[in-house]
């Protein structure tokens, strides 16, 4: 779906620049490709589409949230319904009050920016563990020196960006 709605994106930007410079709208410039390719009716599906995909991934980081929570601690489990509400409710709270989709979509990358060099840092980790692999693999001491290598470098990349980051809701 998002290259589906990259190209659609850079389909109006190639068209328009061919005749004029084209300077999106800075608030929302995804809506504004689509309203300058389809009018008024492509702004409406623009904005359908993405409340559907924003649905359907609240729902899917609620659930999937709690249920890893609901491995850890066992008053999640019993009431794990509620956690779910709870996580759609504060989302929605969330996205009610910033109001603007551009700064959280850049701060929910972010935050997957610094999350990653984290998880391949425990799969680094895991893949030395005899109880996790199994007794006959043996990981490749390349792979392992390449992957940590990647894993400094990515964490940095993510801790560089974060001040530059929290001037978008400023």
């Amino acid at each position: 779906m998002r290259v589906l709605l990259f190209l659609a994106v850079l389909g109006v930007v190639y068209v328009a620049a061919g005749e004029a410079a084209v300077i999106l709208d800075k608030g929302n410039p995804a809506a504004d490709a689509f309203r300058r390719g389809a009018g008024e009716i492509g702004y409406k599906m623009f904005g359908v589409i993405l409340w559907a995909a924003g649905v359907t991934s609240v729902i899917g980081a609620s659930y999937t949230s709690v249920s890893f929570l609901r491995s850890l601690f066992g008053g999640i489990d019993r009431n794990y319904r509620w956690w779910m509400i709870g996580f759609i409710c504060a989302s929605t709270a969330i996205n009610i009050f910033v109001a603007n989709p551009v700064a959280l979509l850049i701060a929910a990358g972010s935050i997957n920016g610094l999350i990653l060099p984290l998880a391949l840092g425990c799969i680094l980790l895991g893949a030395y563990k005899k109880n996790v692999i199994g007794e006959n693999y043996k990981h490749p001491v390349i792979l392992t020196a390449l992957g940590w290598a990647v894993v400094v470098f990515t964490f940095w990349m993510g801790i560089q960006a974060l001040p530059n980051i929290m001037k978008i809701f400023s």
